[in-house]
């Protein structure tokens, strides 16, 4: 109630005059703050639902857009029709983020719906350097949200916001407590599940793990130190001996020779085969470095079809719903730079 007078208040506000890019998560309580960025032709950034699909959607409203159609754009449709996906590679620089509350406090401490969407968004920020230390974090509530909290109820992982707006209020909270600095992927227990339903989440701790630095997760520490027993190291050692080798050859791509994974023999000629097509690959890039890739985000194929000339990869996967699996696994991958086109093959082999 009042969200929308509550979002004017964004006008008066230093930091949003002086923005260039503006970060406003899409549920419909800030959709005037939305209108307002786009109005005073700002660059809009709206979290795609879940991040199930990537990170952002920068909105492009149409040349000429009356304000009736900016306000369309501001809508949850207007978001998927007058927009285009930004990933890890886009490069972008938010000047300021508004973000939604169940309830905050007057120094700025600030509590979700307790799923960790608004917090996993901006560590991922930080992470892509799309967002520095003195960048403003707004929130816009209803004047019974501004509660007291106490701060046990906080963790390293939680976001804080510097400025809280309601239909009454204008609240700067002066908060010292520090704003996550990127992903604590050892803390966070509920990054382990998050992995299964952000394909961009995969991709961003891929690439930190290729910088060095440590993205052991909560969840496996205890399965790393079970790793390590004499029974589990058994059982390794046998199942590294029952494993089918597979076959391997060699095909020359230009004036290069690579290695191509064969398909077992026992699966020639099944006829469940699907393939899925890697474009989009930069030159600089090797095989085995997708392969490495692959394996990461257990996507491994029965067999990988190398073509760097071309820039691209066929990888065979034992049925459609792996294949698709792999897919989903593989969204928003980045490699030497460049964000790889993943889907299935236009064309399937029988």
């Amino acid at each position: 109630q009042g969200a929308s007078h509550a979002a004017t208040r964004l006008l008066g506000l230093q930091e949003f005059k002086a923005a260039n890019t503006v970060k406003i998560n899409p549920d419909a309580p800030q959709k005037n703050a939305r209108f307002l960025t786009l109005e005073a032709r700002k660059t809009l950034l709206v979290p795609t639902p879940r991040l199930r699909t990537g990170l952002f959607n920068k909105i492009v409203p149409p040349s000429g857009a009356t304000k009736e159609i900016l306000r369309i754009c501001a809508t949850s449709q207007g978001i998927k029709e007058y927009s285009v996906p930004v990933g890890l590679d886009g490069k972008a620089q938010v000047d300021l983020v508004v973000v939604g509350s169940v309830a905050v406090s007057e120094k700025g401490w600030r509590i979700g719906k307790g799923e960790g969407y608004a917090d996993m968004e901006y560590a991922m920020m930080v992470s892509m350097g799309a967002v520095q230390v003195d960048t403003p974090v707004i929130t816009i509530v209803h004047d019974c949200q501004v509660v007291d909290i106490v701060e046990e109820l906080l963790d390293d992982h939680d976001l804080t916001v510097d400025y809280i707006l309601t239909p009454t209020r204008t609240i700067k909270t002066n908060c010292k407590r520090p704003k996550p600095q990127g992903i604590i992927w050892h803390k966070a227990s509920f990054i382990y599940e998050m992995l299964e339903k952000i394909p961009i989440l995969k991709s961003l701790r891929y690439r930190e793990k290729q910088t060095g630095k440590d993205v052991t997760l909560q969840d496996e520490h205890s399965d790393l130190a079970n790793a390590n027993t004499p029974a589990a190291l058994n059982e390794k050692a046998m199942a590294e001996n029952t494993r089918p080798q597979a076959a391997t050859g060699s095909a020359e791509i230009g004036q290069h020779y690579v290695k191509i994974d064969s398909l077992s023999p026992r699966l020639e000629g099944s006829g469940t085969i699907t393939t899925v097509y890697v474009g989009n690959i930069p030159p600089s890039v090797r095989v085995s470095e997708l392969k490495c890739a692959l394996r990461e985000f257990h996507a491994t194929p029965l067999r990988l079809n190398w073509q760097g000339a071309q820039r691209r990869a066929f990888l065979d996967y034992k049925d459609k719903a792996t294949a698709e699996s792999a897919v989903s696994s593989l969204k928003g991958l980045s490699l030497g730079g460049n964000t790889l086109r993943v889907e299935l093959a236009k064309n399937q082999r029988n």
